[in-house]
């Protein structure tokens, strides 16, 4: 057993209750002051550690028990029938991507990739939508397997699903940064949003920081609203530079800031590195929601985040621009597409 792994089992990794519980609940049918006292649970996790659990988020436990069900049904499938929908073959960054497709931690896995294998889902736009019209990268089509009945139904049911609780978490994001609920809305009129359902496979060996399901990161965008299914494997840095496990915590999601909105918020917002270790002895599967803005949403430092002591970090970017830059880091078509 390597050091990595006896870390992870030993105990030098904290215990779980070191992240907060959010109960959502009130947010969602409360009263002003209930809204308030969630938003400022949930921004006090934020500048904290960037993670909370949240419960009583409203999304239906059928719906993503589908969402679970599909995926696993897609990941079963050889890989030449996956293929028929891979990521190299839509233009814009949908569809499947294979084992180490994805590197999360390049200095350290270097070549490797991470040891998983996902589905990138967007918005389903058409060809004759305008933004798909004029090229705007990252719209379009998704790819559909076509030997899946009700594959797609159940992906668009929990994107939708999803996307509700993105909108009020950024409502939610706005009170606790002392900004009008409503200040983020004309910024979310077609957000760029991807379900992103995961299979991480037991290591066929010993595990090592070179290989991991996936190396240690910081999420690219907005918010991240992440989904688990039975078979833990999170963990995430601590203030004290250990590893906090996250196990999946019944009826809850794992909800954490990203890159984009640490952007936002001046850094007032973490956005926390995490990585995933699938000791189990078993497939992990898990989806992510990455909800982010409009592809023309101004990302420049919030009013409520700067001061004579804070001047703004970071120059003003967008949304689109802002992904395009972290999504060609990370996955190796994009960068061979560029060479």
């Amino acid at each position: 057993m390597n050091q990595l792994l006896e870390e992870a089992l030993r105990g030098e990794v904290l215990a779980p209750e070191a992240l907060p519980l959010v109960d959502f609940a009130p947010f969602r049918d409360g009263d002003g002051a209930d809204r308030q006292a969630v938003a400022q649970a949930i921004g006090q996790a934020c500048r904290d550690i960037g993670f909370f659990y949240l419960a009583g988020h409203g999304v239906p436990e059928r719906v993503m028990a589908r969402a679970f069900a599909e995926a696993k049904r897609f990941f079963d499938l050889p890989a030449a029938t996956k293929a028929e929908i891979a990521i190299e073959g839509s233009p814009v960054h949908r569809g499947w991507f294979a084992l180490g497709g994805e590197n999360l931690d390049p200095a350290k896995q270097r070549a490797a990739g991470d040891l998983k294998e996902g589905i990138k889902i967007g918005r389903h736009l058409p060809p004759d939508h305008p933004l798909v019209a004029a090229g705007v990268p990252l719209h379009g089509p998704n790819l559909w397997p076509s030997n899946l009945p009700g594959w797609r139904e159940a992906m668009e049911e929990a994107y939708g699903a999803l996307e509700d609780l993105g909108r009020q978490l950024m409502r939610a994001f706005a009170l606790a940064l002392e900004l009008p609920e409503g200040f983020f809305d004309d910024k979310l009129e077609l957000p760029m949003a991807t379900l992103g359902p995961l299979h991480y496979p037991p290591p066929a060996g010993p595990i090592a920081e070179t290989r991991l399901g996936a190396g240690a990161h910081t999420d690219f965008g907005c918010l991240t609203i992440l989904a688990q299914n039975r078979v833990p494997g999170l963990q995430v840095l601590g203030p004290a530079g250990r590893w906090i496990e996250a196990p999946v915590v019944e009826g809850a999601f794992i909800i954490n800031i990203g890159d984009m909105m640490a952007r936002w918020t001046n850094d007032l917002f973490a956005s926390n590195r995490h990585r995933v270790i699938n000791a189990s002895g078993r497939d992990r599967y898990s989806i992510p929601f990455f909800f982010d803005p409009d592809h023309d949403a101004e990302v420049a430092c919030l009013e409520t985040c700067q001061g004579p002591g804070r001047p703004p970090r970071y120059p003003p970017t967008t949304g689109l621009q802002h992904l395009l830059e972290r999504i060609e880091e990370t996955f190796d078509y994009r960068k061979s597409a560029k060479a």
